[in-house]
């Protein structure tokens, strides 16, 4: 059985954080706040996207933000998304949408994680 993984929930949004923010420098389309919550109650970890920008935004477009997240998450914070660094998989995010309600993150992990302040 795989040993689970004590994650800090502050680094790993300060990660989050830190990578939106160069995403929506390289998306500027996303111009919005940066996160102070992260989602956990959906098949994704991330950040929900404004509903005015929704609006403004193709699938193609949330999936390159949402890539771009998951690059910079990946890059600083590995053991968040191991299957990523395994694969060497770069830009390995994921959009989450239910009518106008859309999150761009990371997939859930695989392995069982603890996260602690």
């Amino acid at each position: 059985m795989t040993q689970a993984k004590s994650i800090s929930l502050s680094k790993f949004t300060e990660t989050v954080q830190a990578a939106v923010k160069v995403a929506i420098q390289k998306h500027p389309k996303f111009n919005m706040e940066l996160p102070s919550a992260i989602e956990f109650g959906y098949l994704i970890r991330g950040v929900p996207i404004p509903d005015p920008l929704v609006a403004k935004v193709t699938l193609a477009e949330a999936e390159a933000f949402a890539n771009e997240v998951a690059t910079q998450i990946v890059t600083v914070q590995p053991e968040v998304l191991p299957e990523a660094r395994i694969a060497g998989a770069q830009g390995h995010g994921v959009v989450y949408a239910a009518g106008h309600h859309v999150i761009c993150g990371i997939p859930p992990v695989s392995d069982p994680h603890f996260m602690r302040q």
